[in-house]
């Protein structure tokens, strides 16, 4: 898909969807708790230990998901649900176009997303405008158009049926010195009032 379309696809998409739900709720949730931790120690069960060991300072504290980490999000209607899971963070990417390069003092940063449709019916979406990248001075990036070396991006548009899922890249562009902090996702093209966020560094 040329970047023009691909282009007018994602940003038709979001108009409608903007305007289908600018009379809904504003209040907006972030969570940051894993369904399940990547970091998770192996064997790890339900059954509980025979002895509990010595917690370490900061043990009582909430697990925060971060890469390879999946958080389950809910959209506007019951049916909208996914399990959304940071698979890669890919800092800096190479664009897969010579002639279309980030801009001077920037560099491209990929993401990768697995969407799993948990609802009861398909779950359709542009995942490119539910995504954003938050830098460690809390300035947050849109994602661009480029396409990167870093592997396929998302198309346009998916539609994806009950207990399946799409793997795809998400790019932004970012200062060159920026750091990397966090990445944030949202059903419904990000329109959704709950986010899922990940911590990167």
């Amino acid at each position: 898909m040329s970047v023009r379309l691909r282009t007018a696809t994602l940003v038709l998409g979001a108009a409608l969807l903007a305007t289908a739900t600018a009379c809904g709720p504003t209040d907006s949730a972030v969570s940051t708790t894993p369904k399940s931790s990547a970091a998770a120690p192996a064997g790890s069960g339900g059954s509980a230990p025979a002895a509990a060991a010595p917690k370490s300072k900061g043990a009582d504290a909430p697990a925060v998901a971060k890469v390879g980490d999946t958080i389950s999000l809910k959209g506007f209607e019951k049916k909208d649900t996914a399990d959304v899971t940071l698979v890669k963070v890919v800092d800096p990417a190479e664009s897969a176009n010579e002639f279309l390069q980030p801009e001077e003092g920037k560099r491209y940063v990929s993401v990768q997303f697995r969407i799993k449709a948990t609802g009861s019916a398909a779950y359709t979406d542009t995942p490119v405008t539910g995504a954003k990248l938050i830098d460690a001075q809390g300035q947050s990036f849109d994602p661009t158009f480029a396409e990167t070396t870093a592997g396929p991006e998302f198309p346009g548009a998916v539609n994806i049926a009950p207990g399946e899922s799409s793997l795809g890249f998400v790019t932004f562009e970012v200062p060159s010195d920026a750091k990397v902090d966090k990445v944030q996702y949202a059903l419904n093209s990000g329109f959704a009032e709950q986010s899922g966020q990940w911590k990167v560094s």
